[in-house]
């Protein structure tokens, strides 16, 4: 036999993940944590290798996680071929910087990522204005670090004021120059999406929210009857989709916005204020959840906080557990588990809890085998209703 042809397909780069287990969080939400960054970097192209916790009071000044650490992380870089170094936690410029000169290897943070995955996303003009603002505002910071190269080929002189540092004021004034031109254009942007969303008259609004990759752009599809983009990935879905829906004879809008996650970069937050206010100015919200996610719970906790930090904490929500096919296949896998492994909760017994929590202001579906969508439709039905009849007293005879 001849020789097998090369591949000519890239190497898919190898990154290693870094937490901390410290007295704010422990070991089972640190390692939480690190398989929700797994799912990120795998997002972003990279191939998640190992992760790596580091037991800390207080993240290193320095180097975030202890000199000890970064000895064993450089050993493990050296003898396994590691590209990519990734922190679960935003690093300050100097230690990103101090990270990289230690590691010789390119060193990504939890925000940095997000941030890439958001500019891959971006599809409309809209969107990718929003990204790129995020972006010049993160990198802004930390531009000096773009030129450490410039400090080894000047050597050892002990002047100050060379070409590097020229040329980093040169580019930290274009930055500047840059994000001014994109707050300029988000403020056309924001002054054009609140006409729009002024033109739509008073027609009641409802907005689905959640945690990424939830399924709210499959419920989306259902309510609308439309085609919204939709795949199972983090963050599929960055623009703005509003469809008119009519249940009965009663007519509503609804919106699908982007997907929240822990630890979401405060720049995205302000750069995505118009697509955000789709949420704040909605008259009720859809807040859907991934029941078959272990940790959902903490998921819900994250919408909720995000909600309560866009200035949307006090609305009208209806809690949509979504997923549930997932949930009952997890179940019946683990029957033979033991309490001390899992609580074996069934899915009446979490109906019961919840619907008791939320006074009746949940439902449990299934949007990929359209299982309980009536249910979820009258719900919706009723609860605009109460909302429509409220705004407009003299058409309460019609519905």
């Amino acid at each position: 036999m001849g020789k097998q042809p090369e591949s000519t397909a890239p190497k898919q780069r190898k990154a290693i993940l870094v937490g901390l287990i410290t007295k704010h969080q422990n070991i089972e939400k640190a390692q939480e944590y690190l398989d929700e960054l797994a799912f990120l970097v795998e997002t972003d192209g990279l191939l998640p290798d190992k992760q790596f916790l580091q037991r800390i009071e207080k993240p290193d000044k320095s180097t975030f996680v202890g000199k000890g650490k970064v000895n064993e992380l450089k050993n493990y870089i050296k003898e396994n071929d590691i590209d990519v170094v990734v922190f679960d936690d935003e690093l300050s410029p100097s230690q990103q910087r101090n990270l990289e000169k230690e590691l010789e290897r390119k060193i990504l943070d939890r925000t940095y990522l997000i941030l890439e995955i958001f500019a891959s996303r971006a599809r409309t003009a809209h969107a990718r204005t929003q990204v790129e603002l995020a972006q010049y505002q993160y990198l802004l910071p930390r531009l000096t670090g773009m030129w450490t190269h410039l400090e080894r080929q000047r050597g050892g002189t002990g002047t100050r004021g060379g070409a590097g540092e020229k040329e980093i004021e040169t580019d930290r004034r274009n930055v500047r120059d840059k994000i001014s031109a994109l707050k300029k254009d988000l403020t056309l942007i924001d002054q054009q999406m609140a006409t729009q969303r002024k033109n739509r008259g008073e027609m009641i609004r409802v907005a689905l929210v959640g945690y990424t990759n939830v399924g709210k752009s499959t419920l989306m599809n259902l309510l609308s009857k439309s085609t919204v983009f939709a795949e199972n990935k983090l963050f599929a879905t960055l623009d703005t989709t509003v469809r008119k829906v009519v249940i009965d004879n009663l007519p509503f809008l609804l919106s699908d916005t982007v997907g929240f996650i822990r630890k979401l970069p405060t720049q995205l937050v302000e750069s995505f204020k118009s697509t955000l206010d789709e949420v704040r100015e909605a008259d009720l919200l859809l807040h859907v959840v991934d029941i078959s996610h272990p940790v959902f719970v903490d998921h819900m906790e994250t919408v909720t906080n995000t909600l309560t930090e866009i200035g949307a904490g006090d609305k009208k929500i209806i809690t949509v557990f979504n997923k549930i096919d997932a949930y009952q296949h997890i179940a019946k896998e683990e029957d033979d588990l033991t309490e001390e492994t899992k609580e074996n909760i069934s899915l009446e017994q979490l109906k019961q809890t919840w619907m008791h929590k939320d006074n009746g202001l949940c439902v449990f579906i299934s949007a990929t085998e359209k299982n309980n969508i009536e249910e979820l439709r009258a719900l919706v039905y009723k609860e605009v209703k109460k909302l429509h009849v409220k705004r407009y007293p003299y058409n309460n005879l019609l519905y």
